[in-house]
């Protein structure tokens, strides 16, 4: 049995000819999984928290890609079922807990049923990732790799200050080259996670083993649940974002 519903791709291109150097990705986007996994042992209520997905980085990401004319691609699948931004190795691939929720379906995954789901979802995922890039490299296009994510103000019962974060591993380039952020907000680098959890696979992978300029940027899931939310931070990060590519070569 198939786990992706038929004929569908994991994931979409949006705005697939943008001119921008920047290309936008998007890999927690989604809280979809297929009814046929039973919503891996879940309520509809917890499917809409942010254990499922990134609340309001698809809707960032997406007025993004409008106002830089930037291609960005989007995962359509939830990070439950794969997390497209962890190593097929890593614990948290398909996590059997995320901070307080119990994920029963990941529970006692088979080998095969682990790899299927890397052969469904993850590697799709990253070839059309990978496809593009390819591409953009052939005709010597300046590319640099910028991952839309959102997390919680509170995790694990600890209140987070911080309202965006600018994540890097090895290369401080592009975040050091943003600034400071908005103003009335808390901007920091490398919160509200560090590199240590890997979650900068995937600017690691596409973005600094190509050697091109990459950025994973974290926004406070509570300033973008709404449109207008989502609206403004893109407006918020436009700015940088479009500066920053002026440099590109």
């Amino acid at each position: 049995m198939r786990i992706v519903d038929d004929g569908e791709k994991v994931f979409e291109w949006v705005n697939a000819a943008g001119k921008s150097p920047i290309v936008l990705v998007c890999e927690h986007a989604s809280n979809h999984i297929p009814a046929k996994l039973n919503r891996l042992g879940l309520s509809e209520q917890d499917l809409q928290r942010h254990i499922a997905y990134d609340i309001g980085a698809a809707g960032v990401a997406r007025e993004l890609a409008l106002l830089l004319d930037a291609p960005l691609i989007v995962q359509r699948y939830s990070r439950l079922i794969y997390d497209c931004n962890r190593a097929p190795e890593h614990s948290a691939a398909m996590p059997q807990a995320s901070e307080i929720y119990a994920i029963p379906g990941n529970v006692g995954l088979t080998a095969a049923q682990r790899q299927q789901r890397i052969d469904e979802i993850y590697r799709p995922f990253h070839r059309g990732l990978e496809d593009v890039l390819d591409l953009r490299a052939a005709f010597g296009q300046p590319t640099a790799l910028v991952s839309i994510h959102s997390f919680t103000r509170i995790y694990h019962g600890k209140w987070r200050e911080v309202d965006l974060g600018l994540l890097f591993d090895r290369d401080d380039q592009m975040a050091v080259g943003f600034g400071e952020g908005p103003k009335g907000f808390v901007t920091r680098f490398n919160e509200p996670y560090n590199t240590s959890n890997g979650v900068t696979h995937v600017i690691n992978l596409h973005g600094y083993a190509r050697g091109l300029p990459h950025l994973m940027i974290e926004i406070c899931n509570d300033l973008i649940e709404g449109q207008e939310g989502q609206i403004t931070w893109a407006k918020h990060l436009a700015g940088p974002l479009a500066a920053l590519a002026r440099e590109i070569k």
